[in-house]
């Protein structure tokens, strides 16, 4: 599960196992987890977090969209 990015203590992660779903990412600290959609910017699954760490993680990857991309078609082979 390759580490991404990480901001404030949250690791964003891929799943080496999740390669046939849309690009996404998972991001987790502490017990806290979350999935997000990469491209249409949704969660796809929380475990643990508040209302405001979803909207916050949300804008972080809204500002990083375009390099999790990449980040997800270098892992995945999907140049």
């Amino acid at each position: 599960m390759p580490k991404v990015f990480e901001w404030r203590g949250w690791r964003f992660e891929f799943y080496s196992l999740d390669r046939d779903e849309p690009p996404h990412v998972h991001i987790r600290k502490d017990r806290k987890e979350t999935k997000i959609w990469i491209e249409r910017l949704a969660i796809a699954r929380n475990k643990r977090c508040t209302d405001q760490e979803l909207n916050d993680l949300l804008k972080v990857v809204r500002d990083h969209q375009q390099e999790f991309l990449e980040k997800w078609n270098e892992h995945f082979g999907n140049r």
